[in-house]
């Protein structure tokens, strides 16, 4: 693994103080060189115009989640989440975030895609400071980001205090998501015979 990618990221630059904002980013790639993929576009953030520093976890590899549920016989994704402290608006970092996916490889979003594609680079703009918005050309924070294992889990290791906007305390959200998958677990088959 990368060394600089598996101790995560965290960019020179000094922060300022202005009106800036801090947004979390959601990154996750299960084709080609996961790695040098991730490191590419942790540098590229850092590189945004208006944006003074990019802090990211080390990454977390998961099954790769379709339609259907999990799926182990996919490729695996690695996963990371960074902090992004910027003064650019929501609706244009999520267009960066988009040109950046692209860059490296993913076809351009178009609203009749099939969630949970294997691809390159997935970069989700999961919250935006306390900014919420039912928009659906951007909702925040991510709808379903309070579901995901993958998110809260690497976005808790940068940030121990954080809190997904209107949703509550990532600690807890992820220790509910915890205690289901270990009901799930421990629940018998329908036939009565182990799950």
């Amino acid at each position: 693994m990368n060394r600089r990618l598996a101790q995560g990221f965290s960019d020179d630059m000094p922060a300022r103080d202005s009106a800036e904002t801090i947004a979390v980013i959601a990154i996750g790639a299960n084709l080609g060189d996961r790695q040098a993929t991730m490191t590419a576009a942790l540098e590229e953030l850092a590189r945004l115009p208006l944006t003074t520093r990019v802090v990211a976890s080390a990454p977390i590899e998961t099954v790769a989640l379709t339609l259907d549920g999990p799926d182990a016989d996919a490729p695996a994704y690695l996963n990371a989440v960074a902090l992004v402290t910027t003064r650019l608006a929501p609706s244009v970092l999520l267009g960066y975030l988009h040109a950046i996916e692209e860059a490296h490889g993913r076809p351009p979003r178009r609203v009749d895609d099939l969630r949970w594609q294997s691809r390159t680079l997935d970069l989700d703009l999961i919250a935006y400071g306390d900014v919420r918005s039912d928009d659906p050309a951007l909702t925040l924070p991510h709808p379903r980001a309070a579901e995901r294992t993958f998110v809260l889990e690497p976005w808790l290791h940068v940030d121990p205090e954080a809190v997904l906007p209107g949703v509550g305390r990532v600690r807890d959200l992820l220790a509910d998501l915890r205690d289901a998958e270990a009901s799930a677990d421990a629940e018998p088959a329908p036939d009565g015979g182990p799950a």
